[in-house]
């Protein structure tokens, strides 16, 4: 099966290849990915897939649906497509082109198996968090496990993801004259410092894979008036989601606690919430195996310190994970020149053949052994009840 899945992505391999340019250098940012969103779709489209454009409540995020018998399992393949206003600085434009050379391989040797294939279009995962808004409105239920591949400087997957939450806190005290009477002031300003004071002592009593980050957007004005209005945005996270919730929760006490000690008021705007990722080790196990059949180079063990993304939203409900496929040498960071100069490169290319074998492959193992799939949601499910633990 393995040579015949190399077989079909290298017929199909020079328009994916394309396609990832083109996406590349269309650099369209979140939320305005309009013709990279139609290019993956027409593709699909031509292909056999049903399309339904616009899913989830946002623009440039869709849904495409191959089918064949009942009762099969249901892979779900996402994609992301949005550029930094640097360009592609972290390989997005791979994404999609190997979502679908993986979604096609798996239609072309499922033979006559009952299966279903959901490509899912995911916009905006720089910014808003697009994966989260099209979980809320509906997505995703439909799949039994959940892939997708990323760009990176090694080949492997992720052991976990951080929960984030994130506020902005604009507090309202009382402009005066900092010199005359700045007794008739209530200090907006000092609020938040107060609060950025209480999330320093706040350190000492958190599990210690807490993270809390603070900045000042506005801090009301010039040195001679007491500041009647200022911002600040807080960003809150942890490895384990339920425990993320009780921090903040204690968050909020401090911001209240400095508001009534300054005697001001204040409004709290919160994003989205991103959970941390319930890893699936028998799915990741199953990935990195197939990432040795296919020689995927830079072959590194499973990250455990990460950062936060909107896919592990949608990990916490379905077992997911994603390989990351080498394309830049070992330490170089995303987001970066490195990774945008790369991005139209033999090695971007090889990336996204890979990409596509591999996850075709992980999917077509389970569709031959189809104990596989109940021994993925036993694991993931252990995980899940491990994760919802508090301290």
């Amino acid at each position: 099966m393995k040579e015949k899945i190399r077989q079909y992505v290298n017929q199909i391999g020079t328009k994916l290849e394309a396609l990832s340019d083109r996406i590349y250098d269309l650099a369209e940012i979140s939320c305005q990915e309009f013709q990279s969103c139609r290019l993956l779709e027409d593709y699909l489209k031509e292909n056999g897939f049903q399309i339904e454009h616009g899913v989830g409540g946002m623009e440039t995020a869709f849904r495409a649906v191959y089918e064949q018998g009942e009762g099969g399992p249901s892979f779900g393949l996402l994609a992301e497509y949005d550029a930094l206003s640097m360009g592609h600085g972290c390989g997005h434009q791979m994404q999609g082109p190997a979502i679908i050379g993986a979604a096609l391989c798996i239609k072309e040797l499922a033979g006559d198996r009952p299966v279903k294939i959901v490509v899912y279009g995911t916009p905006a995962e720089e910014s808003l968090g697009g994966k989260i808004i099209m979980q809320e409105n509906g997505c995703f239920q439909d799949i039994d496990i959940a892939l997708m591949m990323h760009a990176a400087p090694e080949t492997c997957v992720d052991i976990k993801t951080m929960a984030l939450e994130n506020f902005r806190v604009t507090f309202y005290g009382k402009e005066a004259h900092a010199a005359m009477n700045p007794e008739q002031g209530r200090s907006a300003l000092d609020a938040i410092l107060l609060s950025f004071h209480g999330i320093e002592l706040l350190r000492e009593h958190v599990l210690d894979d807490t993270r809390m980050h603070y900045t000042v957007l506005d801090a009301g004005g010039p040195t001679n008036v007491v500041p009647g209005k200022a911002t600040a945005e807080y960003t809150l996270r942890s490895y384990n989601t339920s425990y993320l919730a009780q921090v903040v929760e204690r968050f909020k006490k401090i911001i209240e606690g400095a508001a009534l000690m300054t005697e001001t008021t204040f409004t709290m705007e919160r994003d989205p919430a991103y959970s941390a990722k319930i890893p699936c080790l028998k799915l990741n196990g199953l990935i990195m195996d197939n990432a040795k059949a296919f020689d995927a180079p830079n072959i590194a063990p499973p990250r455990e310190k990460t950062g936060s993304t909107d896919f592990g939203n949608v990990m916490y409900e379905v077992p997911g994970s994603c390989i990351r496929l080498s394309f830049v040498p070992a330490g170089t960071p995303a987001h970066s020149q490195a990774y945008l100069d790369a991005g139209k490169s033999e090695a971007a290319h090889r990336a996204v053949r890979l990409s596509a074998e591999i996850l075709a492959g992980t999917c077509l193992d389970i569709l031959e052994t189809p104990e596989l799939m109940a021994e993925i949601k036993e694991d993931f499910a252990q995980r899940k009840a491990q994760m919802g633990k508090t301290v």
